[in-house]
């Protein structure tokens, strides 16, 4: 995964997603952030993906991408190990 920080993410999110509720976002992000470091798991076993975790469900990257390889795809900074 590519770490990006809280704020970069939002930023982005924001110019992708003008209709958002970028309040919303932020909060539900912060909340997945928290669950990652507090060790949620997708249903498969994996530790979630935070960003995709705050925008679907709760789950790893490739359970909500159907994809196995996230190295180009973004992840919060504070979470990535």
């Amino acid at each position: 995964m590519v770490p990006i920080s809280f704020d970069d993410y939002i930023r982005k999110h924001r110019i992708a997603n003008p209709d958002d509720d970028i309040t919303q976002v932020k909060r539900s992000l912060r909340q997945a952030v928290l669950d990652k470091q507090n060790g949620a798991k997708c249903h498969c076993g994996r530790p979630i993906w935070a960003i995709g975790s705050a925008l679907l469900y709760m789950a790893c990257f490739t359970c909500l991408t159907g994809e196995a390889d996230s190295s180009k795809d973004y992840e919060i900074d504070e979470v990535c190990w």
